[in-house]
């Protein structure tokens, strides 16, 4: 059976958010309201997970609550050091480390950071933690006992809100590095030690002025990632 003109049209839509969604890495002050942000939460919990599982729970901060923890963690960094409930990569070799250099080369170059300028470097990691002053971040964790299979599904639930937030016109910035204070998020939002942290997200309205955001990544072509079997 070939897709039916229906089936094609909700592909192109499919695929043209993949294709606009990017990295926001500043935002304008402005909150989104309530309503949007359950109406993206909403589409996640249509995501896929294993056995039905729906390991996912969700941190949501607004106002004061962004403005709070935005302090409050940039006083733990400094005087602690990481430690992530998963394990992050051991090293970036081969082509992985080429992609993620030409990843970071981009970033710096949009904002003006000449390559050796460590001060300049290390202000633009801290701003991670300041969440490219996103007025709201979401705190994904998942259950312990479900392991790898648990961070997977809630890599699904990302994937999901990140094109919600792309089709109403919000950014967002997916941030592993929210994950590597797993124990300052868990204890400040009174989470049980069996809830790990997988990852922060920080969104709201882009900044589409701002330099930064100006950039965008390349992808590998098709043929350096599949393999076909045929017989």
């Amino acid at each position: 059976m070939r897709p039916t003109d229906h089936d094609t049209d909700d592909f192109a839509a499919l695929r043209r958010l993949a294709e606009q969604r990017w990295t926001c890495r500043q935002f304008r002050p402005d909150e989104v309201d309530r309503a949007t942000i359950e109406q993206v939460l909403s589409l996640t919990q249509r995501t896929p997970s294993w056995c039905n599982t729906q390991p996912w729970q969700v941190v949501v901060t607004s106002g004061e609550g962004t403005d709070r923890l935005r302090k409050e963690l940039l006083a733990y960094i400094q005087t602690h050091g990481t430690a992530p409930d998963f394990e992050f990569p051991a090293q970036y070799a081969g082509v992985y480390r080429d992609r993620r250099r030409a990843c970071g080369f981009q970033l710096y170059d949009s904002v003006g950071i000449a390559k050796g300028d460590h001060e300049k470097t290390m202000r633009q990691m801290v701003r991670n933690f300041e969440f490219f002053d996103a007025p709201h971040v979401a705190i994904v964790t998942s259950e312990e006992d479900l392991g790898v299979y648990g961070a997977v599904d809630c890599g699904l639930w990302l994937e999901n809100f990140l094109l919600g937030a792309q089709a109403l016109g919000l950014g967002a910035a997916p941030q592993a590095a929210l994950a590597s204070y797993a124990p300052f998020l868990r204890e400040y939002f009174g989470l049980p030690d069996h809830r790990k942290v997988v990852f922060g997200v920080s969104f709201g309205y882009p900044d589409l002025d701002h330099p930064v955001n100006a950039f965008r990544t390349a992808r590998a072509p098709l043929a350096d990632q599949i393999t076909w079997h045929t017989s």
